[in-house]
C-alpha cells in the first residue's frame, strides 16, 4: 500500500537527527533502510533532496520545501484525526519550538509563559534566546520571533510590534564624558555595539532641520550577542547604547538610564515579527502561541 505519510515522517526523523543511522534507531529500521527509502522518496519525485556526504546531510531546496510541505501535511493528519475524537474540537497539542530575541522574551513572553502552558497542558514548548540570525530549518524551530526588515523568502510573517529605538546612557556616564549634542558627537564617545548584525559601527539618524537620513560612525571597545547583555553594560555606565524602546522603558521611566539625541532618532523605528514556515494551514499549536504573543504585547506597559 501507498504509505507516503510514513515516508514523510522518516525523512522527518532524518533530518531532526543528521544522521540515517540515528533517525533509524528512533524508528526501529536500520541504516540502509532508512536511506533506501529516501532515494525511493526522490526516484519517484525526479528530484536530489539531500546532498549526502561523510560529514553530513544538506537539505537541496527541494528537499526544504518537501520537508516544510511533509511537515504540514503530517500536522494536518494529526490535527484530523484529533478534530474527529474530540467531537469537532481539537485542542492545541504536540511539541513546540520557539526561538526568540532575549529582550523580546524577557519583556513580553517570559513573564506571561506560565498561563500560557496552563491554558494548553497538552503542548511540550521548547524557548530558545539568541538575538542571531535564525535559520528555522537548522534551529528546527517552528516560530522565530525577530527585530528588523524579513527577507524576501517562503517564510510567513505577523507583526507583533512596532517601536522605537532610543540612543541611552547612564546618568553617571553623561556626567563624566558629557552629553553629546548632535550624532557627529558621538566620535568622542564610548559606543556600545552588537556583534551579530550587519553595520554594527554605524546608527542611523536623520536631521531634525533639513530631514536628511544618513549614518554616523560610532566606536567603542565592547560588542555584546544580545540586548539584555549591552543595556548591562549601558546601566553599569561603560557607554552609550541603541536599544529599542521596549527593553529600556522601564529604566528610562526609573531615570537610570537617560535618552540622549531624541530629536535625530525619531525615524529609527524598530519592527518585531513572528515568522514561520509559510503554508496555507497552520497548526493549532502555532496559532494559539501567536495569538498569546499578540495578546502580551497588546497588554504589557513596555510597547
Amino acid at each position: 500500500m501507498d504509505n507516503r505519510a510514513g515516508e514523510m515522517e522518516t525523512f522527518i526523523k532524518v533530518i531532526e537527527h543528521g544522521s540515517f543511522s540515528q533517525a533509524g534507531r528512533d524508528l526501529h529500521m536500520s541504516p540502509s533502510a532508512v536511506s533506501k527509502l529516501v532515494t525511493r522518496i526522490e526516484d519517484r519525485l525526479g528530484t536530489r533532496l539531500l546532498v549526502r556526504s561523510t560529514r553530513q546531510l544538506q537539505l537541496t531546496p527541494e528537499g526544504e520545501m518537501y520537508l516544510r510541505r511533509a511537515r504540514t501535511i503530517l500536522d494536518q493528519i494529526d490535527e484530523t484525526e484529533r478534530l474527529i475524537g474530540g467531537g469537532g474540537q481539537a485542542a492545541p497539542r504536540g511539541k513546540l519550538s520557539i526561538n526568540a530575541s532575549v529582550a523580546f522574551a524577557q519583556v513580553f513572553i517570559i513573564p506571561y509563559l506560565p498561563g500560557f502552558l496552563r491554558q494548553y497542558p497538552d503542548i511540550e514548548l521548547e524557548l530558545t534566546q539568541t538575538d542571531g540570525i535564525v535559520d528555522l530549518l537548522e534551529e528546527r524551530a517552528d516560530i522565530a520571533i525577530r527585530s528588523g526588515g524579513l527577507p524576501d523568502s517562503s517564510l510567513m510573517a505577523r507583526k507583533l510590534l512596532e517601536t522605537k529605538r532610543k540612543i541611552v546612557a547612564s546618568p553617571a556616564y553623561l556626567e563624566q564624558f558629557g552629553v553629546p549634542q548632535t550624532p557627529n558627537d558621538l566620535v568622542d564617545h564610548n559606543c556600545l555595539r552588537f556583534n551579530f548584525i550587519k553595520g554594527r559601527n554605524f546608527w542611523p539618524f536623520t536631521d531634525p532641520q533639513t530631514g536628511r537620513q544618513f549614518d554616523q560612525t560610532i566606536t567603542g571597545d565592547f560588542l555584546g550577542n544580545n540586548g539584555p547583555l549591552v543595556k548591562s553594560m549601558c546601566l553599569a555606565g561603560i557607554g552609550i547604547a541603541r536599544i529599542g524602546n521596549f527593553h529600556v522603558h522601564n529604566a528610562l521611566e526609573k531615570g537610570d538610564l537617560v535618552e540622549i539625541l531624541a530629536d535625530w532618532t525619531k525615524d529609527d523605528i524598530e519592527t518585531v515579527h513572528a515568522v514561520w514556515a509559510g503554508h496555507d494551514h497552520l497548526a493549532t499549536r502555532i496559532r494559539a502561541f501567536i495569538d498569546f504573543v499578540v495578546d502580551c504585547v497588546r497588554k504589557s506597559p513596555s510597547r
